[in-house]
C-alpha cells in the first residue's frame, strides 16, 4: 500500500499543472488531499477516516512550509507520518507544522486526524516562505516540536496568557540553521523582533462558521497587519509570554509576526483561539447565558439604580442606601473571595447581605448624627471610583508605567479623593452627579448578565486587578462593537436624562432635608408637654406591642362551651 501512495505520488508530481487553484474544498487523488500554497480548505475529518495532505510542484526558492489545521473546540492531530512521535506531531484546536525542505525536494505530506468521536469542521493552509524568511520557532527549547511554530494559550477566569518559543534566522535549503544562543550580534536571532497582534470576533456570535471564517484573516502576514490590532512589540531580550485580560464567551484571536528588521522580511506563527470558557464542560459552559444568580442580583441592583437615577437626592435616604451597598460590598466580596475558598453563589449572597447591612448603616448614621460631609464623602468616592474606572479603562491603562501595583493604586486613589474635593463646594450638584451616572451604570452591569458588553469590564477590569495579583500584567483591551455603542448610547442618555430632570425638579427646593434625630427628638418634646395634640394620647409603644400580642393570643385560644357556666341561686 505504501509502495502504491509513492507511485500516485510521483505520477502527480510528474504532471505539470496538478496543483490546484483556490477552490473551498479541492481535488482528492487516490485519498490524498491535495493543497495549495496561500489557498484555504474547509474539511471535515472523522475518527475512522485519517487524512493525508500533499503539496506538488513546490517551487525551488521556497526553503521551509507552514502546515496549519483549525477547529473550533474539537482536538485535531497533524503528523508528518502515520506513527504519532512528539517531536514531529501536534493535537490541539490551532496546530502547525514547519517542514524545512531539502534540496530538490518538489513534494512533501502530511497526516489529519482526529480522535473525536464526532465529525470536526476544520479549516487548514500552506504557507510558503523563502530563505531571508525568519523561522517561527525555530530556537524552541520549551515545547515538543524540535521546530514549533505555535502559540500555546493558557486562560483562566482573570487572565488569558499566550507563550510561543523563539525564531531562528532563515537559510537555505543545502545550509545549516544558525546556532541559537552562540552569539547576541546583528547576525544573530537576537535581533528579530515579535508583534503580538489582537483580533475580536462579533460580540455573541460564538457559532463554528463565524471562527473558521475570521480565522482566515489572522494567517498571512499582510492580513494580520491589515485586520489585527497590534498590541505590543517584544525583542529578543523579553519573555515569550504576553497576558490578556480573559474575556468571558467573547471570542479572540492572537498572533504573532516575527520580523527581521535587518533584511526587511517576516513570517506569521500559527494563529490561537479562545473564549475564555469551555464548550464542553457540563456546568458554566460557553452555551450557557450566565447564571441566575448574577442575573437576579444586577437586575435588582439595577432597579434600585434606575430609580436612584431619577429620583435618588429627592430620596435622600434610598440614596444613601445605595451607595452604602456599593461602599460595603465591593470591599466586602474582595475579602471574602481572597481569604475563602466560598462558591460564586454564595459570595454573591454573602456580598448581597453586607451590602445592605452597609446601606442601612449609612442610613443609620444620618439619621443619627447628621453629618453631611461624612456622607457626601462616601457618595463622592464611588462617584470618584467610577471616574477612575473609566479613566483606566482607556489605553491609558495599558501603559507599562501601571504594571506597578503601587503606581497604579496611588494613581487610581488620587483620581478618586480628587471628584469630591472639586465637589465640596457643591455638594447637591454632586449628589445629583452621582445619582445620574451611578444609576446609570448599573443599568449597564444588569444588561451584562444577560447579553455581553465591553463597557461592564470599567469596574471589572479594577476588580480584577484587586482579587488576582497577576492580573497587572495583562493588557486589558476590549472590542468596542455595535453592541457597545448602542449600550454607551442608553447610559448617556440614562445619566443625562436623570441629571437633568433632578436639577430642574430640585431647583428652588432646599439642598438637603434636615437632621433627622433632631426632628424627632423635638417632635417627641413637642407631644410631651402638648395634651392638646392627639399624638399625646396615644399609648406608649410598649404597651401598644403587649396590646398586640395579646390579641394574637386570643387568635390560638380554645372557644368555650355554649351554655350556663355559673351555678344557679338557690
Amino acid at each position: 500500500m505504501g509502495l502504491l501512495r509513492l507511485l500516485v505520488l510521483a505520477v502527480l508530481a510528474s504532471e505539470p499543472g496538478a496543483a490546484g487553484g483556490a477552490e473551498t474544498v479541492g481535488n482528492s487523488s487516490e485519498g490524498l488531499l491535495e493543497f495549495s500554497v496561500g489557498k484555504f480548505r474547509y474539511l471535515e475529518l472523522k475518527k475512522t477516516f485519517p487524512e493525508e495532505a500533499v503539496l506538488l510542484h513546490i517551487s525551488s526558492n521556497v526553503t521551509f512550509l507552514i502546515f496549519q489545521i483549525h477547529s473550533q473546540y474539537q482536538n485535531t492531530t497533524i503528523s508528518f507520518s502515520e506513527t504519532l512521535l512528539p517531536n514531529a506531531s501536534g493535537t490541539g484546536t490551532d496546530k502547525g507544522l514547519v517542514f524545512i525542505l531539502r534540496p530538490e525536494q518538489s513534494m512533501c505530506t502530511w497526516r489529519l486526524e482526529t480522535l473525536d468521536p464526532e465529525p470536526v469542521q476544520t479549516v487548514a493552509i500552506l504557507l510558503s516562505y523563502s530563505e531571508s524568511d525568519p523561522i517561527p520557532g525555530g530556537c524552541n527549547l520549551e515545547f515538543d516540536l524540535d521546530i514549533d511554530p505555535n502559540i500555546y494559550l493558557e486562560y483562566n477566569s482573570f487572565e488569558t496568557t499566550i507563550k510561543f518559543a523563539p525564531a531562528n534566522l532563515g537559510h537555505a535549503r543545502d545550509a545549516d540553521p544558525p546556532l541559537c544562543d552562540t552569539e547576541t550580534g546583528r547576525d544573530s536571532r537576537w535581533r528579530l523582533q515579535y508583534d503580538v497582534y489582537q483580533y475580536f470576533l462579533p460580540e455573541n456570535d460564538l457559532t463554528e462558521e463565524a471562527l473558521l471564517r475570521h480565522l482566515q484573516r489572522m494567517a498571512e502576514v499582510p492580513l494580520v497587519q491589515a485586520n489585527a490590532v497590534k498590541v505590543v512589540t517584544l525583542t529578543a531580550d523579553d519573555k515569550t509570554s504576553v497576558s490578556f485580560s480573559s474575556l468571558r464567551e467573547q471570542g479572540v484571536i492572537y498572533n504573532v509576526i516575527v520580523r527581521d528588521p535587518f533584511l526587511n522580511t517576516s513570517a506569521a506563527y500559527v494563529p490561537a483561539h479562545t473564549y475564555a470558557c469551555s464548550f464542553e464542560a457540563g456546568e458554566g459552559n460557553c452555551s450557557s447565558l450566565g447564571r441566575v444568580s448574577t442575573k437576579v442580583f444586577f437586575t435588582l441592583f439595577a432597579l434600585l439604580g434606575l430609580f436612584i437615577c431619577f429620583f435618588g437626592h429627592r430620596f435622600w435616604k434610598t440614596e444613601l442606601f445605595f451607595i452604602g451597598f456599593i461602599f460595603m460590598g465591593f470591599f466586602f466580596y474582595i475579602l471574602i473571595t481572597r481569604l475563602t475558598p466560598m462558591k460564586y453563589d454564595v459570595r454573591l449572597i454573602l456580598t448581597a447581605v453586607a451590602g445592605s447591612v452597609g446601606g442601612i448603616f449609612l442610613v443609620a448614621a444620618w439619621w443619627r448624627f447628621g453629618v453631611l460631609t461624612l456622607c457626601m464623602l462616601c457618595v463622592g468616592l464611588v462617584l470618584g471610583f467610577l471616574v477612575a474606572s473609566v479613566t483606566f479603562f482607556t489605553p491609558l491603562g495599558n501603559l507599562k508605567i501601571f504594571r506597578d501595583d503601587a503606581v497604579f493604586w496611588v494613581t487610581f486613589s488620587c483620581i478618586a479623593v480628587l471628584i469630591p474635593v472639586v465637589f465640596m463646594g457643591c455638594l447637591r450638584i454632586l449628589s445629583i452627579l452621582s445619582c445620574g451616572f451611578i444609576g446609570s451604570y448599573s443599568v449597564v452591569l444588569a444588561v451584562d448578565s444577560y447579553l455581553y458588553t465591553s463597557l461592564s469590564y470599567v469596574t471589572l477590569n479594577v476588580l480584577k486587578r484587586a482579587l488576582h495579583v497577576d492580573f497587572r500584567r495583562a493588557f486589558m483591551n476590549v472590542p468596542f462593537q455595535t453592541n457597545d455603542f448602542i449600550i454607551l448610547a442608553v447610559w448617556g442618555m440614562l445619566a443625562v436624562s436623570g441629571i437633568t430632570l433632578q436639577i430642574r425638579r430640585e431647583r428652588g427646593q432646599p439642598f438637603f432635608p434636615p437632621h433627622p434625630y433632631k426632628l424627632w427628638k423635638r417632635e417627641r418634646e413637642r407631644r410631651v408637654t402638648n395634651i392638646l395634640d392627639p399624638s399625646y394620647h396615644i399609648p406608649p409603644l410598649r404597651e401598644r406591642l403587649y396590646g398586640r400580642l395579646a390579641q394574637i393570643k386570643e387568635l390560638f385560644q380554645k372557644e368555650q362551651p355554649a351554655g350556663e357556666r355559673t351555678p344557679l341561686l338557690l
